[in-house]
């Protein structure tokens, strides 16, 4: 029997789209697929000669996989789906009620979110073929990552805070290990990039949001890089980042700029003015002290800066021609560019080298060499020579602590490893370099149009970053000329649309009420979190009051009056800004001491320290903005 058409009813109504993706053909594969009759009569899988479910009895065999699922809140996630016996088990197993989707009269919520990743879409298509998987397809909960790049699985990784838990059809992750072995890497890189950024916050978040105080009034008075938008379309790009590799091409820089827009980061500015060139634009998004030293007093008289509106306040004052914003990376900035004028999205990977190849694809630009991303330790360095961060190292040595000793730490608290370089050899990396290069995989997938070659060939091997030559780019014929025509051009379009004196005052009003709307928020949501948070202690307190005869109604008010002030804080404009230096919940966690044999008395006290930080957070987001008067 065909259950195609009742699945589809059902597909198409909680899965709009999906039918179009289970329609691409894959004779190839499809030719290699069997369904054959298990010894239960339930149709079974045959792919490549191997089985992928059972030949006895396919069923049994997924729940006994599915009874290992322990408990939790994290997503979960299927490698894998064939003829789905294994995702309907599973399903169940997460189910509120417990109950197989294949069993249940009606299909129940999931308790977690179930991601389904699957290399064939014939497989799934197979599968509602040939199986009645209404139930299931009406699940609560599933998502699907089917066919295409691997790296679709970061997607929906993305919308949820927990690890996720994997299981696997072990016969389609063998039949495809390449493909499902990426997608993992591209899980585990997620992962840790969210760890990375959550150690981060809690370490910067305050200077951030500090910076963005004083630097508030920059996103009213600089343009933003939109006005660039293929204006570098007919030219190569050079990025200049800061690794070893980039002595390399210390002599042929001033050549190279004839024939390239040159797009440095902020830590190879120096090294290339120091040989003479001066960059089209210098990229710099690290909000730290130190990350501005790299522009002081070396400022590019003819260039122009890229900036993201919380980087250290003297970066944005530091001599360059001309300054331009990239849109915030935090709520703060957004919030007030979202009400005064859009400024362009860069990709943000956590190092400076991957914003500035973004703005080099911003550009427009069809190729992009770049020189300087090692990604790695060649011949045991880490950046070029007389970087700051090696003259810092070696002022700062002592007979007993050698600017080499402060190296050789650095290296190791990084986990180092080797892997695969440009050039066909071994380099050192870690873990942090190695999460950079995973970014860059991702956008050279991504963004297939542009052509990226490697001047690094000692570097880290990236895939999708192509072995290139300096000599090829010396080949060709000077274009500095038209270069600078075509990034002056929108100049002209500026001094009309952004510069001009009504263009300012609109831009002051849009910009005045966005200040004024901001802080109304924010102390709205302090007021209310102090008021729950003391309302929560309070119940805390005298939780055994609230047990007793008489005191149901009283809890129902304060649970009542608890859910009111979530439910307001979660409506206003200002939530993001408020929860931006929102602590971690496991950290909040951590400090309870009701035990969890007493559910009442834990829940308000987890609610009486998160309304408390949150109106922390609010608050000092509001005093930042206040001390920076309005202008």
């Amino acid at each position: 029997m065909n259950h195609w058409d009742n699945n589809r009813k059902i597909l198409n109504k909680n899965f709009p789209g999906l039918e179009k993706i289970l329609s691409i053909p894959e004779e190839d594969f499809e030719s290699q697929c069997v369904v054959e009759a298990a010894a239960s009569d339930l149709p079974t899988l045959r792919a490549r000669g191997l089985y992928v479910h059972s030949k006895h009895d396919p069923v049994k065999e997924a729940r006994r996989i599915a009874a290992s699922i322990p408990e939790g809140e994290e997503p979960l996630v299927l490698l894998g789906f064939g003829l789905g016996y294994l995702a309907e088990a599973a399903s169940g197993r997460i189910a509120h009620n417990g109950v197989s989707p294949d069993d249940a009269a009606e299909p129940g919520p999931l308790k977690r979110p179930l991601i389904i990743v699957e290399k064939h879409p014939s497989l799934i298509r197979r599968a509602l073929e040939e199986r009645d998987l209404g139930n299931f397809l009406s699940s609560k909960g599933l998502i699907f990552v089917i066919g295409g790049s691997p790296e679709g699985i970061a997607g929906p990784l993305e919308l949820f805070e927990l690890p996720p838990l994997f299981i696997k059809n072990r016969a389609l992750v063998e039949l495809d290990g390449d493909w499902y072995g990426q997608a993992e890497s591209f899980a585990a890189a997620l992962l840790q990039r969210k760890a990375v950024n959550k150690a981060t916050l809690k370490k910067f978040g305050r200077r951030w949001v500090r910076n963005l105080g004083k630097n508030k009034e920059a996103i009213r008075d600089l343009p933003g890089i939109a006005a660039f938008a293929g204006a570098g379309k007919a030219f190569p790009a050079l990025l200049a980042a800061a690794g070893p590799s980039l002595d390399r091409i210390a002599a042929v820089l001033p050549a190279l700029k004839e024939r390239c827009i040159i797009v440095a980061v902020d830590t190879s500015l120096r090294f290339l003015l120091e040989n003479k060139v001066e960059p089209d634009f210098t990229v710099t998004v690290d909000p730290q002290y130190w990350n501005d030293r790299h522009l002081d007093r070396v400022g590019s008289r003819g260039g122009k800066l890229i900036a993201e509106s919380a980087v250290y306040p003297p970066s944005l004052r530091q001599g360059f021609r001309q300054s331009f914003l990239c849109s915030s990376l935090f709520p703060l900035g957004r919030f007030i560019e979202d009400r005064v004028e859009a400024k362009g999205l860069l990709g943000a990977g956590g190092s400076v080298a991957t914003s500035a190849w973004d703005f080099a694809r911003l550009l427009g630009c069809g190729e992009i060499w770049i020189a300087g991303l090692d990604l790695g330790f060649p011949d045991s360095k880490s950046h070029f020579r007389g970087a700051l961060f090696e003259e810092q190292a070696v002022a700062a040595g002592m007979r007993l602590y050698p600017a080499e000793t402060r190296f050789v730490k650095t290296l190791l608290d990084g986990r180092p490893f080797f892997a695969p370089a440009m050039d066909g050899g071994q380099v050192l990396t870690d873990k942090r370099l190695s999460l950079y290069a995973t970014w860059f995989e991702r956008q050279f997938s991504r963004y297939r149009e542009v052509k990226n070659y490697s001047l690094s060939p000692r570097g880290l091997s990236i895939k999708g970053l192509i072995p290139g030559n300096e000599a090829e780019l010396l080949s060709r014929p000077p274009l500095r000329k038209a270069i600078d025509a075509a990034l002056d051009a929108p100049a002209g379009i500026l001094e009309k649309n952004f510069f001009s004196k009504q263009a300012r005052e609109e831009r002051a009003e849009k910009y005045r009420q966005a200040l004024r709307e901001l802080l109304a928020e924010l102390e709205h949501i302090t007021e209310l979190s102090r008021e729950a948070a003391k309302d929560a202690r309070e119940g805390w307190k005298n939780a055994s009051l609230l047990g007793e005869a008489g005191g149901e109604a009283r809890r129902k008010a304060l649970l009542s009056r608890l859910e009111a002030a979530g439910r307001s804080i979660s409506e206003s404009q200002g939530k993001d800004v408020a929860g931006f230096l929102f602590p971690p919940i496991e950290d909040l966690e951590e400090k309870l001491t009701s035990p969890a044999s007493n559910p009442l008395r834990r829940h308000l006290e987890l609610s009486w320290r998160l309304y408390e930080a949150l109106a922390e957070a609010a608050d000092y987001s509001r005093l930042v903005l206040e001390n920076n008067a309005l202008n």
